[in-house]
């Protein structure tokens, strides 16, 4: 099924149902996305605090391996969720709530050093306006999925962790399918939906300048973090979780 035919229906309501004028109450539910080449673990120190807040938290563990795919794992998510419901991307996962956020029941984004596309847009076309710090550190496996070097993996995805953590994740990563980068978004939900956006100040992965351009664009509410990497969602826990709760009381 394509993701024009998935989402057809989804995108009519939103225009009726996602104004944030529809929600009559704060939100309860937050769903968390990860980006390429992680897995979901990463939002622990996110989530804890969220938890000690009072809110309903759910780790999306999407497959990476096509973006119909990974946001059929978010909208999977998001049908177990009573109310409105957060949703928050990292990195890639930017793209992904980006397409699953016109669904009704999604009152708010939240950008986390992430991308932000317009639709026809893909990751590779924001790379190519915004190119990556660390473009050059991508290796293709031989069935058509990407790794990030790992000789180069501290330094370009969480330079502000430990040697001992960035070391598991080096080896513990997700392969992310090579086409999603080609694959172009076809809702635009942060065009319905307020959307905030976290700039990490030190981010070798996006960029903070993209990262910057793209929640203007999309008129997010923005905080910086200075002297975090990409890995801001790890590193800066209090900082995220605390936007986050920000976007949920609304």
């Amino acid at each position: 099924m394509s993701l024009k035919s998935l989402y057809l229906g989804a995108a009519a309501l939103a225009v009726v149902f996602g104004a944030p004028s529809a929600f009559a109450q704060p939100a309860q539910n937050v769903i968390l996305v990860h980006g390429a080449l992680v897995d979901g673990s990463g939002w622990r120190g996110v989530y804890e605090r969220l938890v000690a807040k009072g809110l309903k938290v759910t780790v999306v563990q999407e497959p990476n391996t096509s973006l119909a795919d990974d946001v059929q794992a978010v909208h999977r998510a998001i049908e177990q969720q009573s109310g409105p419901v957060v949703l928050v991307g990292h990195s890639y996962g930017g793209q992904i709530i980006t397409e699953a956020g016109v669904d009704p029941k999604v009152s708010a984004l939240v950008y986390v050093a992430a991308i932000v596309p317009d639709v026809g847009e893909g990751v590779g076309d924001l790379f190519e306006t915004w190119p990556s710090p660390t473009a050059d550190a991508f290796k293709p496996t031989s069935d058509g999925f990407l790794l990030f070097d790992p000789a180069k993996f501290r330094a370009g995805f969480a330079a502000d962790l430990s040697k001992a953590e960035t070391d598991f994740m080096t080896d513990s990563q997700v392969p992310v399918s090579a086409k999603i980068l080609g694959t172009k978004t076809q809702h635009a939900a942060w065009k319905t939906k307020p959307s905030y956006g976290i700039v990490a100040g030190l981010d070798m992965a996006v960029s903070a300048e993209a990262e910057r351009s793209m929640y203007k664009r999309a008129s997010a509410k923005v905080t910086e973090v200075p002297g975090a990497s990409h890995a801001v969602y790890i590193s800066h826990p209090r900082e995220v979780a605390d936007v986050i709760a920000e976007a949920a009381s609304k």
